[in-house]
Order: structure tokens, then C-alpha cells, then sequence
């Protein structure tokens, strides 16, 4: 029972740091701008793809990882100059319209290139499985979980020790503040969305030589990701990497005592819970009109 306990942990763990790196790129986007960005799972997506198709050119792992997560990189910024940048004055309705169209667009793009065929990268450091107290491990899943621990101190430090870093701070807290002693708040924008779909797509190549990953890989991704925002309380990076983690351990467990065909529904059920019983989350995430 023990080795049990130890199993369904360890994969959930493994889920919840993908969770958590979403969900710090909805937190981000809602910082910077006060809005949720609902096409997150598609930089995801296209992180994944990009990194299939540049090993199959030829190219060696480590110079395909990044090239895959600058390429989302870049595709967010242009969507944020296209689409985002247009529209920043536009209400709510039409902000959720924008979002969601982008992420259809993204999709049905990532269709026409790469087709409806399922992906999978190649693990990075080998398919023997780790055996430990009685459970098996992965050596991928101690790539996702250093990864994404990895990806959370430099975000800290980011935060705290650049200039750009704490622009994004500054905007957060108070935008009107922060355009008053000249802080380029537009820029901030723009440089979020671009880091926010780096996360993300550092997600997407960590997690699909695992669950492997195809032109609508996004959708559930970017939804479990919004759980774990809304679980944690949006907008709060602490929360954002403790809602990745139990919403993940929550599937985890969920799957192996209760039935996996209920995993993926765990997800909207904590949504559900999260607007009825503590719309701020569990660390309480500022509060904003736009949703």
C-alpha cells in the first residue's frame, strides 16, 4: 500500500510541475495587464511541436529544447502586437473573445503544420525506470520536477534582482504609480507575454516525451493550468506553483484510489469549488474586474 502511495504521488508531482509552470504564465498575463489570457496552452503546444519538428531536422537536443521555447516565445509576441496591443482598452467580453479566437487560430495553424498525428520527444536521459521504496519512477519525471523548480527560482530572481523584473512588480502592484515614475507599462505587457509563453512552452518540451504532444495538446494543458491559477489564487506566483502541485497530487491520487477516468475531471471540479468557496484562492490572489 505504501509503494502505492508512493507511486500515485510521484506522478502526480510529475503532472503538477507542468500545472504550476501554466499556471505562473496566467498569473503573469493577469499581472501585467489584468486580464487572463486563454490561448496559455497553446504556447504549450507549440513548444512541444516546435521541438519535435527541430530534432527532426536533424537538429541535437540541446540546441532543439531552446529554439522550441523561443519559437513560442516569438509567436506570443507577435500575437501580443496583433491581437493584445489593439485591443488594451477593450472591456472584458471582447478581451475573452480575443484570447480564445487567438487560441483557435493557434490550433487550427499547428493542424495544417504538423497534421492530427500524436508526438513524442525522446527522453533526455534515457527510458530505465527508477525504482524507489517500492515504486518506479521515470528518469523524465525528475527532468519535469527539476525543471520546473529550476524554472521558479530564476523567476524569483528575476523579479527580484533585474530592472525589468521589478517594472513587472511595480506595474502590478499599482499601474498608474508605476506609468507616473516612468515606467513603460506597454513595454512590461509586451515583455510578459513573451516570458509568460516561455514558461509554458519550457513545460510543453519537459512534459512530451512523457505524455507526448499533438496540435490540441493545449486545450486540457491550458485548462488544468487555469485550475491550478484560480486553486492557488490568481495572480499570486507562490500560489500559482501551489496550485500545480495539489491540483497535480489531486489527479494523482484521485486516478489510482478513486478511477482515472475521473482524472480530467478533477480540474473543472476544483474550478467549480475554488468561484463557490474561496474565489481568491488559497494564498489569495488580487482581486480584478476582468475575468
Amino acid at each position: 500500500m505504501g509503494s502505492a502511495w508512493l507511486q500515485f504521488i510521484a506522478s502526480g508531482l510529475t503532472a503538477g510541475a507542468i500545472y504550476a509552470l501554466v499556471a505562473l504564465g496566467f498569473s503573469i498575463i493577469f499581472n501585467a495587464s489584468g486580464a487572463i489570457n486563454f490561448a496559455q496552452g497553446e504556447f504549450v503546444m507549440i513548444g512541444g511541436m516546435s521541438a519535435v519538428t527541430l530534432l527532426a531536422l536533424g537538429l541535437p537536443l540541446l540546441v532543439a529544447l531552446p529554439l522550441a521555447v523561443l519559437a513560442s516565445v516569438g509567436v506570443a509576441l507577435i500575437i501580443e502586437k496583433l491581437a493584445i496591443e489593439p485591443a488594451r482598452h477593450a472591456g472584458t467580453v471582447t478581451l475573452i473573445i480575443i484570447t480564445i479566437g487567438v487560441a483557435l487560430f493557434l490550433r487550427g495553424l499547428a493542424q495544417l503544420l504538423w497534421g492530427k498525428g500524436v508526438h513524442r520527444l525522446p527522453s533526455f536521459s534515457g527510458e530505465q525506470p527508477i525504482e524507489w521504496l517500492g515504486a518506479t519512477l521515470l528518469p523524465q519525471s525528475l527532468w519535469v520536477m527539476g525543471g520546473a523548480a529550476l524554472a521558479v527560482v530564476a523567476l524569483s530572481t528575476f523579479y527580484g534582482r533585474t530592472l525589468l523584473g521589478k517594472a513587472m512588480r511595480a506595474t502590478s502592484c499599482n499601474r498608474i504609480a508605476a506609468q507616473l515614475v516612468g515606467i513603460n507599462t506597454r513595454g512590461v505587457l509586451f515583455a510578459s507575454f513573451g516570458l509568460a509563453a516561455g514558461l509554458g512552452a519550457l513545460g510543453g518540451v519537459l512534459i512530451a516525451p512523457i505524455a507526448f504532444t499533438s496540435y490540441d495538446a493545449g486545450i486540457m494543458l491550458g485548462l488544468k493550468g487555469f485550475a491550478a491559477a484560480m486553486l492557488g489564487g490568481l495572480g499570486s506566483f507562490a500560489g500559482a506553483v501551489l496550485g500545480g502541485v495539489a491540483l497535480g497530487l489531486l489527479e494523482g491520487l484521485g486516478a489510482g484510489f478513486v478511477s482515472s477516468a475521473y482524472k480530467d475531471a478533477i480540474a473543472f471540479v476544483v474550478i467549480l469549488l475554488v468561484l463557490f468557496l474561496m474565489p481568491q484562492g488559497l494564498l489569495g490572489g488580487r482581486g480584478s474586474e476582468r475575468v
